[in-house]
Parts: structure tokens; sequence; C-alpha cells
């Protein structure tokens, strides 16, 4: 095994050091959503080589290929792609994941599917924003957990200013979870309008 040696980069991080909180960074923001003492944690050591991520080595060990077409939080797919919903009610009005249907990540996503994609996040988004009483939907992708690729689109509902921006996942782990009945209804009218666009 190769000796892998940390980046420039990462050589220059203040790794095992208190790191002061900047006065204008985002705790002080007024859509972050904590308040009180706050420290930023201290930066570990590198882990190098990285862990794989699950489906790292192909569609057999990919827990989202494993799942195939009998997936019951599949609210709606096509021949390419899919629109998962998260298992358990979440806090916020919708959050569902766009997915290929075969085992691609960003950077080896085939052209015509790279096309298809930008059309399809932007028909999710018209899904999600049909519901009434969203604002805006947040499409992100950190792709940290697993190889397959998958974009979250998170809507932000109307009126909830304080809810803008980059912060908007945390306030999902901090407001009260909506009800089963509640957020089984809303993926039905997101598949709904999926399948009528």
């Amino acid at each position: 095994m190769t000796d892998i040696q940390p980046s420039d980069y990462v050589r220059s991080l203040p790794i095992g050091e208190r790191i002061p909180l900047p006065s204008d960074g985002i705790p002080f923001w007024e859509v972050f959503p904590y308040e009180g003492d706050i420290e930023i944690k201290v930066l570990e050591q590198p882990v190098l080589p990285e862990p794989a991520r699950n489906g790292e080595d192909g569609p057999d060990e990919c827990y989202a290929c494993k799942r195939g077409d009998d997936d019951p939080d599949v609210i709606w797919s096509n021949e390419n792609w899919a629109v998962r919903r998260l298992s358990e009610p979440e806090a916020l009005p919708a959050m569902v994941m766009l997915v290929p249907r075969a085992h691609y990540d960003l950077v080896d996503l085939p052209a015509e599917l790279l096309v298809e994609m930008g059309e399809m996040i932007q028909r999710v988004e018209r899904a999600i924003l049909s519901l009434g009483g969203i604002s805006r939907v947040h499409v992100n992708r950190w792709g940290d957990g697993g190889a397959h690729l998958h974009w979250w689109l998170i809507a932000r509902p109307e009126g909830m200013m304080q809810l803008r921006g980059t912060c908007l996942p945390l306030w999902n782990d901090v407001l009260p979870k909506q009800s089963t009945e509640a957020w089984d209804e809303t993926n039905r009218r997101i598949a709904k309008a999926l399948a009528e666009s």
C-alpha cells in the first residue's frame, strides 16, 4: 500500500488546535438555528486513504442499487431516474432525493443523463412547488456517504425567512417532525405532480 500524505492544504490546517469562532461566521447569522455558547470542534487528524463510500466498489455493494425496483420509498421513476422519499417523516414540508437508476456518480454520469439531470431537477422542483406554501427548493449534493449520485431537494416553507440558506438542513433537525399521515400525503402529491408533468 502506498503511503498517502496529506495535501499541502490539509497540512496547513490547525489540526488539534482550538479554532476561534469568527465574529461574522454562520453562528452569528440570523438563519442559524442555535444560540448560546458555541465552540468549533478541534480538527482531527486526516484519515488517508479515506474509507470507501457505500457503493464505491460498484452496484453489487451499493445500497441504492440493492433496493432496486421494489424500493417502497421510490415515489416516481422512469427509465433513467427515480425520486425517493425519506422513509420517516421529516420536519420540513418536503424532502426527496433524485437518483439515477443506474449506478453512476456525477463524475462518470454519461452525457445524455447529464442533460436529463438538469431537466429532472427542474421537474422535481416544480412538483414540490406545486404543493403550495413553498418559497424555495434547495438542491444539494454532498456525496460523502454514498458513491451512487443523489441530489437532495429540500423545501423551505413560504414566509419562514429564518430558515433561508445553508442552514435549512439544520432547521430540519430541530423543528418538530411531521405526522406520518401528513408526510405520506405530501409524497403522494409530489408523485402525482411528477406523473402529470
